[in-house]
């Protein structure tokens, strides 16, 4: 059981898959935040030393606690059991890599608390000086999807592909998450604006790492997100996004 405590309102959900090198760094640095009262771990069938890692942490922890799919389902299947499964006020997502810095949860959960809003991302785009030199076409990518998908949407984000996405907990709970994959980002994007939730965006760090450092996501995702920006912003606008479903039926 999480110990009860106003002041620790803030689930994490982390998806790992194969994150031995990082994972136990991770959850350490996401613990040091105060705001964390709860860390939920989802680990999608790792083929590593991730589950035992954590179970390891989990055992004399209290706050972090390990789910486990017995099949590899994709980081869209591990944020869907992650979030059914938190129990505090707020929810933000964070990678199971070194790639963005939990001292920022502050950043982009105050909005929440404050009331100001819904829904908040985390973008890597907003900071302008000092910021971490990125890869040229990694961030065209990112910044094509970002328009697509506001262009469809009548959202203006400016990072729509940010893992620092937070969410009140009933919020993200009530929204049917489809996507195994990484079509989870557009597709959560767009049930967000059907909703017409409340968004707001601050500036956070990143620090990417390369595809020999572990780096998961590839061009098949991009074009899945294009795929899955049309498929949850057009063809299925007129759905109600609050109906939850085991998964896609096209994954």
């Amino acid at each position: 059981m999480i110990p009860s405590d106003t002041n620790k309102p803030l689930t994490v959900v982390i998806p790992a898959y194969n994150e031995e090198a990082t994972v136990a760094q991770v959850i350490d640095a996401v613990l040091a935040v105060s705001l964390v009262g709860e860390v939920i771990v989802v680990d999608d069938c790792s083929c590593d030393r991730t589950s035992n890692i954590v179970q390891a942490i989990a055992d004399t922890n209290n706050k972090v606690r390990l789910l486990r799919h017995e099949v590899n389902r994709g980081k869209g299947a591990a944020l869907r059991t992650g979030f059914q499964g938190a129990t505090l006020p707020f929810v933000i997502v964070q990678d199971a890599d070194l790639e963005y810095d939990p001292n920022e949860f502050p950043l982009v959960v105050q909005p929440l608390i404050d009331g100001d809003c819904d829904v908040c991302y985390g973008s890597r785009y907003l900071r302008d000086n000092p910021r971490r030199v990125l890869r040229f076409w990694h961030t065209m990518g990112n910044r094509f999807l970002t328009t697509l998908s506001n262009m469809v949407t009548d959202l203006y984000v400016t990072d729509m592909e940010t893992c620092y996405k937070a969410f009140r907990r009933e919020v993200i709970q009530n929204i049917a998450i489809e996507e195994n994959r990484f079509g989870f980002e557009p597709e959560v994007t767009a049930k967000i604006a059907r909703r017409k939730l409340r968004v707001m965006e601050v500036a956070v760090s990143y620090y990417p790492r390369s595809f020999d450092e572990g780096k998961h996501i590839g061009w098949k995702d991009g074009v899945r997100a294009i795929y899955c920006i049309f498929k949850y912003g057009l063809l299925r606008r007129n759905e109600n996004p609050m109906v939850i479903k085991s998964g896609s039926d096209d994954e």
